[in-house]
């Protein structure tokens, strides 16, 4: 006699929707550009030596690159100066930021969840994916908390065999 068992995924009939974070990760390039090596004596930014710089650099080589524009010395660096990078970085680099890897990883979700069109979480019970092969800045994860919170029936944070409860909207 033979005994057939049916297997149910109880997962699958929850009717929770897995919202995984790192399906926004910008898969370009990044790259810093450390103003250090246009300093004078490590010290202090020349006006002239960094016009003349910025003239004659190569600034193709940061074609659909996301660039992380810092100054790794402590040195007297004029804001002009970041922004005349900034210029020049505009029609090759897919974006740039002021600041570390770490900031520019965070601008490059939070400007992914700028984009991302949220009516089709309207009312739905999400499990934002907690885990996984890319590493997602705890800023999106924040970021992204406070836009469902308005719209969704329930957040939750994990894997959907495994959440740990952040919100539930009361009706």
């Amino acid at each position: 006699m033979e005994i057939q068992e049916n297997i149910v995924n109880k997962v699958a009939l929850s009717g929770l929707v897995t919202f995984d974070l790192a399906e926004l990760h910008h898969a370009g390039e990044r790259v810093v550009y450390d103003i250090v090596d246009n300093l004078f004596q490590g010290l202090m930014l020349r006006e002239k030596d960094f016009r003349e710089f910025v003239k004659n650099h190569d600034w193709t080589q940061y074609t659909g690159k996301n660039v992380s524009v810092i100054c790794s010395a402590d040195a007297i660096v004029p804001t002009w100066a970041y922004m005349l990078i900034a210029s020049k970085l505009t029609p090759y680099a897919n974006f740039f930021v002021f600041g570390d890897l770490e900031v520019l990883e965070t601008s490059l979700y939070l400007l992914a969840l700028e984009k991302l069109p949220l009516e089709q979480y309207k009312d739905q019970r999400l499990v934002i994916k907690g885990c996984g092969d890319i590493a997602v800045p705890t800023a999106a994860y924040m970021a992204i908390t406070g836009k469902l919170n308005t719209i969704a029936k329930s957040v939750m944070y994990g894997e959907p065999c495994s959440t740990v409860p952040i919100f539930k909207r009361k009706d």
